[in-house]
């Protein structure tokens, strides 16, 4: 027998910084609140992800809560660029500092939300057989937070140790003396190869596509920036939400075509140096112009020329099918040097593609691989799979991923239309993963908080999407996108890395601070875009 649903204002799905934050925004509404959270503690992304080498590619003193400043002055970061431990011990701290466990049920799968016509009321069950009833559902289920599940031939058969990137033991992995393989070369691959490659007796790197990397030059903070960032903390928190990026980035209206190539090629070793995304900003038509693309893309196979010693295996890392920045450029420390290890070796999988797992290892079109273990890197079901995987039916018990069949449509990324109550937090069009997701995080729960309020204010019981603001919204979103080079590349941005996912932007690409004032505009012309309904009607 079903156990009694719980009745609360609101249910948030998922723990991470999102969660994290919409439960103290809710508890300063006054509203009763509950969080349900599949994993055993706070943390998200950072909670999950636990491979070799996971840091954040934001500079930490950026890629951490606002809205506190006393908060803000008691966390001391260690690094430029913080470590997965660290970050996990940040959201646990953030969590204890403001009790935010006592409203969080840990180690319960969200596994339905269905939208209740008739008493205006959110049905939400999980995989621990409770139940709870809400007026408003907020899905801070995070953007890359689900796995895609490739699987290969003969997998089942192999005799050695497989490791997920997404799914690392929670103990950690010695691979010392050990042969390994590693599949993918995408953000959490290279994080990791450089550290496995330590350990390793040989490491083996089965690659279909190269990315680009920067060098993230990561190191303690120096004591001087530090003291700085905490005598100017608001103006430089003012300067990072006035950017495309959420934060500060040296960007420059400079064009790289009118500038002499010397001046550019220096201005990009400058940026180089500097290091992580600062070159993604040195000219403002390097984002929109093939020809301007070009030149930071020479530059940068350049460097890699220049630190792979075997010009062959420079090549094979030398991205030629995308322009540079239309996907999720990573940040590293010692990836592409990795390759001058004599036990590291590069396989080619577009010359020779895996046939099948063996007893053994891999195989190749050209070779038997034995290995001791093998590590699956193999990206994200971005944006969407965490929603697709939850039963989530609205108005007439229509479902989300009926809706979606043929791509995501929100208004906002906020919204949907026929969804009334359920909000999702840097949904798909919103700028989301092109920015610093702190950024984008507290913009999205602030505006969703001074929703709730309005309607709290004015006595309305739901608001919904109107399906003609959603559909202008994402024409919207495409339009931008198509303004840019971004959907030129099979990009987890496009959905391309997910078998049958229908090819379209995700996210929005005309920049935070642009969308921040669209967001606000909206609220101030009474929610416009948005039906509020009162209890009645």
């Amino acid at each position: 027998m079903a156990s009694a649903a719980t009745e609360v204002d609101v249910i948030i799905v998922g723990a991470g910084f999102s969660g994290m934050y919409m439960l103290h925004r809710l508890r300063g509404l006054g509203m009763s609140a509950r969080v349900l959270e599949a994993g055993k503690t706070v943390g998200g992304t950072w909670y999950w992800n636990r491979y070799p080498g996971a840091r954040v590619d934001i500079q930490s003193l950026e890629y951490s809560f606002s809205f506190s400043p006393e908060l803000e002055q008691e966390w001391q970061w260690s690094e430029r660029y913080a470590p997965q431990a660290e970050l996990l011990r940040y959201a646990e701290h953030v969590a204890d500092r403001f009790d935010l466990r006592s409203d969080m049920q840990f180690e319960t799968r969200v596994t339905a939300a269905h939208w209740d016509d008739a008493d205006q009321r959110w049905r939400v069950t999980t995989d621990t057989g409770t139940a709870f009833r809400a007026r408003f559902c907020i899905m801070a289920t995070g953007c890359l937070s689900v796995p895609t599940n490739v699987d290969f031939a003969g997998i089942g058969d192999y005799q050695g140790k497989i490791y997920r990137t997404s799914q690392w033991p929670h103990e950690g992995v010695d691979f010392t003396g050990q042969h390994v393989g590693i599949i993918g070369t995408g953000s959490s691959a290279i994080q990791s190869i450089p550290i496995i490659a330590e350990q390793a007796a040989t490491l083996t790197v089965f690659q279909r596509t190269p990315n680009y990397s920067m060098p993230a030059h990561n190191g303690p903070i120096p004591e001087d920036a530090v003291a700085a960032w905490r005598a100017n903390r608001e103006a430089f928190r003012a300067q990072s939400r006035g950017t495309p990026g959420g934060f500060w980035n040296e960007a420059s209206e400079r064009l790289a075509l009118e500038t002499p190539p010397e001046e550019r090629v220096a201005e990009y070793e400058r940026r180089w140096q500097v290091g992580g995304f600062r070159i993604l900003s040195a000219f403002a038509d390097v984002p929109v112009d093939n020809a301007a693309n070009a030149t930071v893309a020479e530059f940068v196979a350049g460097k890699i020329r220049e630190i792979v010693k075997d010009p062959a295996v420079a090549d094979l890392l030398t991205p030629k099918d995308h322009p540079f920045g239309t996907k999720r450029p990573c940040v590293d420390t010692g990836y592409y040097a990795t390759y001058n290890r004599s036990h590291v070796r590069l396989v080619d999988l577009r010359a020779t593609p895996i046939e099948t797992f063996t007893a053994a290892g891999i195989r190749t079109s050209g070779e038997d691989f034995a290995f001791d273990a093998v590590v699956l890197a193999t990206g994200f079901d971005a944006m969407t799979g965490a929603l697709d995987r939850i039963d989530i039916r609205g108005k007439g018990g229509v479902a989300m991923k009926d809706r979606w069949a043929h791509g995501p449509r929100t208004y906002l990324g906020l919204m949907v239309a026929g969804f009334p109550n359920l909000f999702t937090i840097t949904g798909p069009g919103s700028p989301s993963v092109l920015t610093n997701m702190m950024s984008s995080i507290e913009q999205h729960v602030d505006w969703i908080s001074d929703c709730l309020a309005h309607i709290a204010s004015h006595q309305q019981a739901s608001i919904e999407a109107s399906a003609e603001a959603e559909a202008a919204w994402v024409d919207h979103v495409n339009e931008v996108a198509a303004m840019t080079l971004l959907p030129q590349a099979n990009s987890w941005y496009m959905g391309a890395n997910v078998p049958g996912k229908p090819r379209q932007f995700l996210p929005y690409a005309g920049g935070l601070d642009v969308y921040r004032e669209h967001c606000a505009g909206i609220a101030a012309r009474g929610y416009e875009g948005f039906e509020l309904r009162s209890a009645a009607g």
